[in-house]
């Protein structure tokens, strides 16, 4: 059965308590987005009336355009293994499209790519899996790693890092590295590091607003801002998300000082070490690049999370289901070049 969400507290605990969860299909998060989406949940239960598989979609007006697009974001909950619910789901969907004028659905499941299964199964729906990409070209990372802490202990967890990675932990509580709980207000002095670190590594930061936008809708719960300090000064900070059974790292910044006395290893392993308290199944540090060769740019990035050494997981990745093949292929060309300009002229302000 297809419906909405009647009963929140129901709702609410499914979504904590299943092993597919994400942060991303929860009614928290839609609210972070601005005021250009509208959010709307597709709830399967059985005849019982149990919850057995949701799907949130975010819904924006195509600028522009006269159509919209909608996205779920690491959706659906619910086992991906399970046609029947999985095409309830989707048929939800289809009839939502309908009344918003929606031109695709676009997923980003939390499958991985090995599930052959699941990849026959959507493409029998006529779903299109897009080709895979190395570095960051999606919505939400392909490649990702993930660190297995179900019932562990924090001595079995760092005794899983490599030699280097354990060093470098030490070393920065050595060299007087101390890491605290941002509040609400810290959020500027992150955001300011957050600048320096995109100018230097050129990518698109988010606003304050957005963060302190996410700060407000997460709230303590299920949002920390970590800040390193060294000698007195905010030297690097993070942003990490706990929901259900994992935690995520999120957002990270470094300033372009200190950045010899490991700041970031330090960071990573108190993050790690409110999973455990939480007593989650999986931290997850969220994107590197797929490219694994050492000439990439990225693949600095790739170094430093491995040495934590959790699982390289590649997921299916992007995948549309069209229902306007017209519109699909003009706002599809339009979103990159746009996508494309946007950062480049973010790049040049950062230079001036």
């Amino acid at each position: 059965m297809i419906t909405t969400v009647k009963d929140t507290q129901k709702y609410a605990q499914f979504l904590q308590t299943h092993p597919e969860t994400s942060f991303m299909q929860g009614p928290e998060w839609a609210k972070v987005k601005d005021d250009n989406w509208q959010n709307e949940v597709i709830i399967s239960e059985d005849e019982a009336g149990n919850i057995r598989g949701s799907l949130s979609v975010l819904i924006r007006k195509v600028p522009m355009f006269p159509c919209t697009m909608m996205y779920a974001p690491r959706g659906p909950v619910c086992d991906v293994d399970d046609k029947e619910t999985f095409a309830e789901l989707i048929e939800g969907a289809k009839q939502i499209a309908k009344k918003h004028n929606c031109y695709v659905l676009k997923l980003d499941p939390d499958v991985e790519s090995e599930n052959e299964a699941f990849t026959q199964m959507v493409r029998s729906m006529g779903f299109r899996l897009k080709n895979a990409s190395k570095n960051f070209e999606g919505i939400q990372p392909r490649f990702v790693f993930r660190l297995d802490i179900k019932d562990k202990t924090e001595d079995e967890v760092m005794e899983v890092f490599h030699s280097k990675t354990r060093y470098n932990i030490r070393l920065a509580v050595r060299k007087g590295v101390t890491v605290r709980l941002g509040t609400r207000e810290d959020l500027k002095t992150f955001h300011d590091i957050m600048v320096v670190t995109g100018t230097r590594d050129e990518f698109v930061v988010r606003t304050l607003g957005y963060f302190e936008k996410m700060y407000d809708c997460l709230g303590s719960e299920f949002v920390r801002l970590y800040l390193a300090e060294h000698e007195g000064k905010v030297i690097a900070g993070t942003l990490a998300i706990y929901y259900g059974n994992k935690v995520w790292y999120l957002y990270g910044a470094s300033a372009n000082e200190a950045r010899n006395v490991m700041p970031n290893y330090l960071l990573q392993w108190e993050m790690i070490r409110w999973a455990i308290e939480k007593k989650c199944d999986i931290y997850d540090f969220r994107g590197v690049s797929g490219d694994l060769d050492e000439s990439n740019p990225l693949y600095g990035l790739y170094r430093f999370k491995k040495g934590f050494n959790g699982k390289f997981t590649e997921f299916i990745g992007e995948m549309d289901y069209v229902f306007s093949p017209f519109w699909y292929v003009v706002v599809e060309k339009g979103e990159k070049i746009y996508r494309e300009l946007r950062r480049r002229l973010y790049l040049l302000r950062g230079q001036k």
